[in-house]
Order: C-alpha cells, then sequence, then structure tokens
C-alpha cells in the first residue's frame, strides 16, 4: 500500500501551502468537488485506486492536455467526468514546488469539536460581539441602577419641599449651582451629550474615504459642457474602453486631437463665456495641449516632442472592490449619467455620486436586469422569474447582493 507520510516526507507542507492558495485555490478544495476534483491525499488516492505515481502527478499538472493527447487512460476519465473543463497547465512548477503541494494534500484532515450542549455557535468573531452587546447591557444596568441611587438621595433631600423650584427660592441657591448639586440632572446630561457626540463622532467616521463634490483642477481644463453638452459628443467616443473593459480609461490626447486639429481656436462668444463666467481661456487650453501632444500649429505636422499630462483622478473606488465598465454600460445598459451625473452641464468634472457600498446596493436593488436580446441572460431569467415570481428581474435578484460579486 502506498503511504501517505511519502509526500510530507520528501515536500514542505507550509511552502505548498502558499502555492496551492496561489495556484490551486481558486478551482480546487481539499475535502470537497469544486471545478476540480478535491486533492486531499490525492497521491495517496491515485497510487491505491489506479496505480498512478508521483510521475503521472507531475506529468498532469505540468501539461494536462498534452496527457490528454497521449491517450492516457485516466487523464481522458478525468477530462471527461469534468465536463472537459480543461486544467491550467503550471509547467513552471518544479518537482520540489509540486512535492510542497502534495506535501501540503496529504496532511490530515483537522477534526472539529463539535459545540457543548446548549451553544449553538463557538465562531470567535460571534463571541465577540456578544461579549461587546452583554458588556453594553451590562454598563447600562449599572448606570441605571445608579442613576436610580441618586434619585433616591436627591427626594430625600427635597422631602419637605414642594418642588425644587420652592427649595431654591427658601435657600436662594442660584439654579445653576442647584442644578450642579443635583447629581441626578448632571448625570443625565451628560449621558445626552455623550449620545451626541458618538452621533456626530460616528457621522464623521462614515464620510471617510467618501469623496462626493471633489472637484480638483486638472493641468489642462477639459470642459465636460461644452463637448458633452452643448457639442453633444458621446461619453464613449472618449472613454472608449467603457464598452469592452472594466476600465473607461483617460482618453489619450490623439483623441482629442482628432477635433483640434482643425480647431486651433474657439468661437469668440465662447472664448468670452469662459473668461467671464469660468475664468478660462480656452483657446489658452488648446495651446496647452499642443504643447503636450508636440502639435505645431504652423506646420500641421508633429514635431515628436511630447510632454506627459499628468491628470488628477476623481472616482477612485477602493482596490477590494471590482467594478467593470463594461458590465454595466454594454450589457446592462446603464447611461453614464447614472453614476457620474450631468457631466453635460459640468464645466469641471466632479464626483456627483458617493460611490459608496450602500449606493452601489440600492441601485443593484432598484434596477430590472436587461434581458431583451440578451442570449446569456435568457435562461437565468427564465428560471429566476419562476422563483421570484416576477416578469421583470432587479440585478439583486440575479445576485447583485452576493459579497462575491465585487469582493474577491
Amino acid at each position: 500500500m502506498f503511504s501517505t507520510s511519502l509526500a510530507a516526507q520528501d515536500g514542505d507542507p507550509v511552502n505548498g501551502k502558499k502555492l496551492y492558495g496561489v495556484n490551486c485555490a481558486s478551482c480546487h478544495k481539499l475535502d470537497k468537488r469544486m471545478t476540480g476534483p478535491a486533492l486531499r491525499n490525492v497521491e495517496a488516492r491515485l497510487y491505491e485506486d489506479e496505480g498512478l505515481d508521483r510521475a503521472w502527478l507531475n506529468a498532469w499538472i505540468k501539461n494536462s492536455a498534452g496527457l490528454i493527447k497521449s491517450g492516457d487512460a485516466y487523464a481522458n476519465k478525468i477530462y471527461n467526468e469534468y465536463n472537459k473543463v480543461a486544467m491550467t497547465a503550471f509547467p513552471l512548477l518544479s518537482d520540489q514546488e509540486i512535492s510542497d503541494i502534495l506535501s501540503y494534500t496529504a496532511a490530515p484532515k483537522p477534526v472539529t469539536t463539535p459545540p457543548p450542549p446548549g451553544v449553538t455557535n463557538v465562531n470567535p468573531g460571534d463571541q465577540t460581539s456578544n461579549e461587546l452587546i452583554l458588556g453594553a447591557l451590562a454598563l447600562l444596568f449599572a448606570l441605571l441602577a445608579g442613576a436610580l441611587v441618586l434619585v433616591n438621595k436627591t427626594l430625600k433631600r427635597f422631602a419637605d419641599a414642594k418642588d425644587i423650584e420652592v427649595a431654591i427660592k427658601e435657600k436662594g441657591t442660584p439654579i445653576w449651582k442647584a442644578f450642579v448639586q443635583n447629581q441626578f440632572l448632571v448625570l443625565v446630561t451628560s449621558i445626552i451629550f455623550l449620545l451626541a457626540s458618538a452621533y456626530f463622532v460616528y457621522g464623521l467616521f462614515m464620510q471617510v474615504g467618501v469623496d462626493q463634490g471633489y472637484e480638483p483642477v486638472q493641468p489642462i481644463h477639459y470642459s465636460h459642457r461644452i463637448h458633452a453638452g452643448e457639442n453633444a459628443i458621446d461619453c464613449k467616443y472618449c472613454h472608449s474602453s467603457a464598452r469592452v473593459s472594466k476600465h473607461s480609461g483617460i482618453p489619450s490626447l490623439n483623441i482629442c486631437m482628432n477635433c483640434h486639429k482643425s480647431i486651433g481656436a474657439v468661437a469668440d462668444a465662447t472664448q468670452a463665456e469662459g473668461i467671464n463666467e469660468y475664468g478660462v481661456d480656452y483657446n489658452s487650453e488648446i495651446q496647452k495641449l499642443y504643447k503636450a501632444v508636440g502639435w505645431d500649429e504652423d506646420t500641421q505636422q508633429y514635431t515628436g516632442e511630447t510632454s506627459p499630462v499628468k491628470w488628477i483622478r476623481i472616482h477612485n473606488l477602493p482596490d477590494f472592490a471590482y467594478f467593470n465598465h463594461s458590465q454595466h454600460v454594454s450589457v446592462a445598459g446603464v447611461e453614464c449619467q447614472t453614476c457620474h451625473g450631468p457631466v453635460e452641464e459640468m464645466e469641471i468634472m466632479y464626483q456627483h455620486a458617493p460611490l459608496t457600498m450602500g449606493w452601489c446596493i440600492n441601485c443593484h436593488r432598484e434596477t430590472n436586469v436587461k434581458v431583451e436580446d440578451n442570449a446569456y441572460y435568457t435562461k437565468i431569467h427564465e428560471e429566476l422569474s419562476k422563483k421570484y415570481g416576477v416578469d421583470q428581474l432587479t440585478a439583486a435578484q440575479m445576485g447583485g447582493l452576493e459579497c462575491g460579486k465585487c469582493h474577491y
């Protein structure tokens, strides 16, 4: 019999875990079938069930397609069993690295201890949350107990007086001093101030990283109001990659030159409007463009002397958030103004929407998926429509609220 300890003897399971996470985890799990088979003790199982050794595994991992084409029986069996989904080839993995991975997969499955009777969840994070809640409740009860003690003392102090105001008049004590001496009122006021402060501090922290209204001054002034508004230039003419790419892209200056080879100055009325209303000399901005691309207006030729333009990014999602422009623009048919606001009215481009997670989720909940003439969604739409009993599916019903849609 093949010993499962063989892989552990000639490999480093610590390094194997890292290699497994980078190369294997997207398609395989150790103890559960995924895109590919489960890999726990895969070397031992193949040897015992199929008589396949390490050499076969090395050949399969480095070039599975080649092994299939060679007519290898088990390679073709596993290929057909998993719907002919080709395994990614890893020709750059050394024999030692493969040994490290197999050493990691040969580790025994961790034994999970069932929770004691009456305990339904032993997740450390949940325990921490429960401890915080219990601590907060304990603090609240302590405050209430303290308040009751103070109320009792206060009532005793003014037992012979009809009310606090009478007591103040009889003793000739200023009202502010009486207030300070009343420990119960001081405690209640302090709690109110603390709660109010916490509310405003929470609101302040929630605005960290939210750049709504951000309006930087660019090195070359570009008026969306004139280009997208008055001249009705389609957004996707300049930001063409928004149709087919994750990013909308920063238009290269040659896109500008498609028009500005012939437009070296704006109309007098437009120039006057720019200077008087916006403080911008449009003709000077066009000269900045010419200098950046190295365009000689006299010879109508490029000089070859260029200088990069350091545009300032306005819309910037966190690195852990995935957003694909083509999916929204080409597939969903979302208009640019939905996220970017009325760009056709903006003299200076600014961030119109908060671009927070809650803002995106609300859109997914409210927006119906565009399924007309879209064969990709036909089957999904039919099945989910029956499930939810609706004619139109929202992005949320199509899985648009799943964490893995935007974070993976």
